[in-house]
């Protein structure tokens, strides 16, 4: 029994040191004071970091990945909280392929998707590239919006609706004085985690970007292309600090437990 304990322990050490080592790298790395990312570093600064404000393209993607994201978890949200509630309220027909179309962008590959979107959105139907950028965004983040606010309103006990409606409230105003406030927590983890895969998505974004529209990871290779200097190992850093703040946000409000349940 020691023995298998001992070599499911290191098993779990091996794992933990493939997954967290390249980032540990990374952030060591971003402290080198050279010109060329090495490591382990050969001193310590904080120059590079300094850098990522100093070059332009970085704050105009970062600014442009965020309105991005908000834009495009208003238009999810609007989509998503009516459908997680009709798939969690109502049985009817179809609900299980209406499941499946919501989902479904989670479950095609990030390429497939991101070469169709620029097929139709931006050569057939020649949108804009903001706006097909918008479009292409809103579609990958209504899967975690829906996902996470039916896993909300799988603990909502929906007696209490039918209380307020047998009381003479109308269904619309229930549904935004009673069902909404109830679910809060699970909107606003909702939010986070769509904000994150937005932000941080790359295999979409890099066929709705194109000259003078671009997200921060889509400049983020191209300054690989041409440049091999710590700045994007600092950028990495802070990018990893940002989502583990979304995920400690997230937990709080939901805890993990809220994923694992459908």
């Amino acid at each position: 029994m020691q023995e298998k304990n001992w070599g499911l322990g290191l098993f779990t050490l091996l794992v933990y040191v493939f997954l967290l080592g390249p980032l540990v790298i990374i952030a060591v790395a971003s402290f080198e004071p050279g010109s060329i990312m090495k490591f382990p570093p050969q001193g310590f600064s904080l120059k590079w970091y300094r850098n990522i404000w100093e070059v332009e393209m970085f704050m105009k993607t970062f600014k442009t990945s965020v309105i991005v994201s908000l834009a495009g978890n208003v238009l999810a949200l609007l989509l998503g909280i009516p459908a997680a509630y009709a798939l969690s309220r109502f049985q009817f027909k179809g609900k299980g392929a209406l499941n499946a179309i919501f989902i479904s962008p989670v479950l095609i590959p990030g390429i497939v998707l991101g070469f169709t979107m620029l097929k139709y959105l931006i050569v057939t139907y020649q949108l804009p590239m903001y706006a097909a950028l918008l479009v292409g965004h809103t579609v990958i983040m209504l899967p975690f919006i829906i996902r996470v606010i039916a896993s909300s309103l799988a603990n909502f006990d929906f007696a209490v609706e039918e209380a307020s409606l047998s009381l003479g409230e109308g269904r619309l105003k229930t549904f935004f004085k009673v069902v909404l406030p109830n679910i809060r927590s699970g909107i606003i983890a909702a939010v986070l985690i769509a904000f994150l895969e937005s932000f941080n998505n790359v295999d979409i974004s890099v066929f709705m970007t194109g000259p003078g529209v671009s997200t921060l990871p889509i400049q983020m290779l191209t300054y690989v292309e041409n440049h091999f200097d710590p700045t994007i190992a600092a950028i990495s850093v802070l990018l990893m600090i940002f989502t583990a703040v979304f995920m400690f946000v997230i937990e709080r409000l939901m805890g993990l437990s809220y994923f694992t349940k459908r």
